[in-house]
């Protein structure tokens, strides 16, 4: 978590000071708040980087990734999430990351030997970088992230197993595609994974659905046939 934000009104400012020769005049404030939001698109996540991912995905990039799995996958849920819209929920995924625009991405570890993240400084500090994106801007904005938060909905909880499982299904992708090097990132913040083991470790223990369980074995499957095919290729090439 970025050490300003607690300074997040400041970081808004500076994303768009009002100049008095700009001929568009005040600054809106609602477009000052999106500029900001916008720096979603070139927020790094966190865990891929420590893992030495090529060109890693943007958190951005990554809300896309959940909002997609709600419309891919959504229906799976609802025998465990009775009611659930998902066109409710895609406006959760959209939003639920959205504060990391001004706190930067902290990485959930299962390795206990990570220094471990003070949740209660994180959630207030997101809570008051999304009153300040979405304070200039309708209502819906800041209840999506609470509504996301309190995770009290059947909207909330598919939301929160889709970004679970967008983690794992990257996973897959990177490895498939052989996209880290561990060497390349900090070989110090994996003692206890090999590969990318250690996002499905994460995942997994806080799933709290069948479907989201099924989906997640499913994926692991997947990733353990690429490390399989991965693990051959390097033998090979080293006798």
């Amino acid at each position: 978590m970025r050490d300003d934000a607690a300074d997040a009104d400041d970081a808004v400012g500076q994303a768009d000071a009002a100049d008095p020769a700009d001929p568009a005049g005040p600054a809106d404030p609602a477009v000052v708040a999106v500029l900001a939001a916008y720096g979603l698109k070139d927020e790094r996540r966190t865990g891929w980087q420590l893992r030495g991912v090529c060109d890693p995905e943007s958190v951005a990039a990554h809300s896309w990734g959940v909002a997609y799995l709600v419309v891919a996958f959504g229906d799976r849920f609802r025998d465990e999430l009775p009611g659930v819209d998902l066109d409710r929920a895609l406006r959760l995924a959209v939003v639920h990351d959205a504060a990391e625009a001004l706190t930067g991405d902290v990485a959930t570890r299962a390795d206990e030997t990570a220094d471990p993240v003070d949740r209660e400084a994180k959630a207030a500090a997101e809570r008051k970088a999304m009153a300040t994106l979405g304070d200039p801007l309708p209502d819906r904005i800041a209840d999506a992230f609470a509504t996301y938060e309190a995770r009290e909905t059947p909207e909330a909880v598919l939301v929160k197993e889709c970004d679970l499982l967008d983690t794992c299904v990257q996973a897959v992708v990177y490895e498939r595609e052989d996209r880290y090097d561990p060497a390349a990132g900090d070989p110090t913040a994996f003692t206890e994974y090999d590969a990318l083991d250690e996002f499905f470790a994460t995942t997994e223990q806080r799933l709290q659905t069948d479907a989201g369980q099924a989906l997640f074995d499913r994926l692991r499957a997947r990733y353990r046939h690429h490390r399989v095919a991965t693990d051959d290729e390097t033998g090979s090439a080293d006798r």
